[in-house]
């Protein structure tokens, strides 16, 4: 290139959609999920020139599911793009909920003008207020020079320590704003260079001492993982650490596949016992929160000392834990192999403990199995789900993603649907969230494109997004949902006959839907597939028709609209 050429080329102008994307692409973004309009579009198209992949959503709240999602399947902050006002108060249930589950995720949205904020612009918002309460980190970009600094932010922040959320605010004016190529490059360099590392404190090695010998010693031990074991990574380390001292172990939900379901040292099926009973309990990258019932009596024993693996400091000081450990769960789990390997122990399988607990879950199993093994029509929970098991584990390896969400559907597929490998299970979480489902979809077949998808969910938890359908026909996803169609939230009315009464008794039940809805007929609309099912064999050849063609799909299963229990197993809240 002559002289004069390349002075053109670097005093040529760029704006700040432009920079925003060379910004996102240099520091390792290759997804966005969003909604474009005003004032975004351009971003938007920047950034998939610049190879940034770019899924358009019908509605930012699914987005944002799909994004935090990503986040946890692939360790990169997922990305979420609104448009300004209303389009960052929908995306606050995507930032949200990856801020609850400690995933990583970054919203950027499009705000008004500055010059004009305080005036009554269009779609007007204090928008960096507004995220605050739902995120760990949130930034203005006030000018294009500041926005390579503030992209290195809030990426970077989102994965440190505890991973979240992060917040990026784009305004009108600055997304208009140009400067030439060569003072772009000078600030992309810069920000590149001072990218913040924040390391972890060491761990002592008298912690892993105590925590070893507290293993040791117990009589009744129990190791217990969940989704933050997950995000590290950590199966690997596990499983040499269970299969090592012969401990039993008990995943959270999200937990399950890090070590198969159908390992002999797994204590699920004898969860009350093994929470009930244990002495000292190993929890690695799980929150003694309400699903594990705070560690508190009557669930827990009174005397039981937990010993907690978080990488958040603030987690173990507000849990009081008998020992903490702030660190990796992976790298936490690797030095406390190292100090067994030095001096090794292992419960054996006759050891009373092991054997107490695979008596319990052995007969818990064959109680449930003798159930499942009816083919009851019209349709329970129990049948559709055992067919549904069956056919996942005929996939085998790389197995499905699972998306499970329902108050009954996901109780009941939690204690059927079998899991064999890490992350392949995505579910409510910690919120316990419903309409995350389709957005979860959507980002296990972006994120892990060598697997099918299969999503198990109520005909409520389906209803949120469902015409997130149109995405997975429109990208050609590999993803089959199914719908268990009991009439409604929890089912169809189910109401006393003394509750109906009053000016609107003829109106439907507050839990009803319409009967018989077709949302197969959804999924055709757009081009997909649809079935609608209610014997076995229908069910079988759906599935089996479905599986194989890894096209998008929906699954209607008919269920008894008496089947199941009002709030699943949460009654005791509702």
């Amino acid at each position: 290139m002559a002289g004069s050429e390349l002075q053109n080329s670097q005093n040529a102008q760029i704006d700040g959609n432009t920079l925003v994307a060379k910004s996102l692409s240099l520091f390792g973004a290759t997804h966005m999920f969003g909604v474009v309009g005003i004032p975004v579009t351009s971003l938007a198209n920047r950034a998939v020139q610049l190879g940034v992949r770019f899924i358009a959503f019908h509605n930012e709240q699914s987005a944002g599911y799909a994004a935090s999602a990503y986040g946890y399947l692939t360790g990169k902050p997922g990305i979420l793009l609104t448009v300004s006002g209303p389009g960052c108060v929908h995306g606050l249930a995507g930032l949200s909920n990856g801020m609850i589950n400690t995933w990583p995720i970054v919203m950027i949205s499009g705000s008004c003008d500055q010059k004009d904020f305080g005036r009554g612009d269009f779609q007007e918002l204090d928008q960096v207020e507004a995220v605050k309460p739902f995120s760990k980190f949130a930034v203005k970009a006030k000018d294009i020079t500041e926005v390579p600094k503030c992209v290195a932010q809030v990426l970077e922040r989102a994965v440190s320590g505890r991973p979240g959320g992060c917040y990026l605010d784009l305004p009108t004016d600055v997304l208009h704003q140009t400067i030439s190529v060569s003072e772009a490059e000078k600030l992309l360099k810069e920000a590149e260079i001072a990218k913040e590392t924040v390391t972890q404190g060491g761990i002592v090695n008298s912690d892993i001492d105590k925590a070893v010998s507290l293993l040791k010693e117990a009589k009744k031990p129990l190791i217990v993982f969940g989704k933050g074991a997950a995000y590290a990574r950590a199966e690997g380390e596990l499983k040499k650490l269970v299969e090592s001292t012969g401990i039993p172990f008990l995943p959270t939900p999200m937990g399950k596949g890090l070590l198969p379901d159908t390992h002999p040292l797994a204590a699920t099926a004898a969860r009350s016992l093994a929470i009930g009973q244990c002495d000292v309990a190993l929890v690695v990258g799980a929150r003694l929160n309400w699903l594990l019932h705070f560690g508190e009596p009557p669930k827990w024993s009174k005397d039981v000392k937990f010993v907690l693996v978080d990488v958040c400091k603030e987690e173990i000081e507000l849990r009081k834990p008998h020992l903490g450990l702030v660190g990796d769960a992976k790298k936490v789990l690797e030095m406390i192999n190292k100090e067994i390997k030095d001096e090794p122990f292992c419960l054996g399988k006759n050891h009373p403990w092991v054997e107490a607990i695979w008596k319990k879950m052995k007969d818990n199993v064959s109680k449930m199995e003798v159930q499942l093994a009816k083919d009851v029509v019209p349709f329970n929970f129990m049948t559709p789900m055992r067919i549904i098991r069956d056919a996942i584990l005929g996939v085998g390896s790389p197995a499905p993603i699972l998306v499970s969400e329902g108050a009954n559907t996901m109780d009941v597929g939690r204690a059927v649907l079998v899991q064999t490998e890490p992350r392949c299970r995505l579910d409510a979480g910690t919120w316990g969230t419903m309409g995350v489902g389709l957005g979860y979809c959507i980002a296990a077949a972006i994120a892990c494109p060598e697997r099918l998808v299969v999503a198990v969910e109520g005909d409520s938890g389906f209803g949120f997004s469902a015409v997130e359908v149109e995405t997975l026909v429109r990208y050609q996803l590999p993803v089959v949902v199914i719908v268990f169609n009991n009439g409604g939230v929890y089912g169809g009315d189910r109401r006393n006959p003394e509750e109906i009464a009053g000016p609107f008794k003829d109106d439907p039940a507050p839990t009803s839907f319409v009967p018989g809805a077709a949302y197969h007929k959804l999924m055709e609309a757009f081009g997909g597939k649809g079935y609608l099912v209610g014997t076995p064999d229908e069910l079988n050849s759906a599935l089996s028709e479905s599986f194989a063609a890894r096209k998008p799909a929906v699954i209607n299963v008919t269920i008894d609209p008496y089947a199941g229990a009002e709030s699943g197993r949460m009654q005791h809240k509702n």
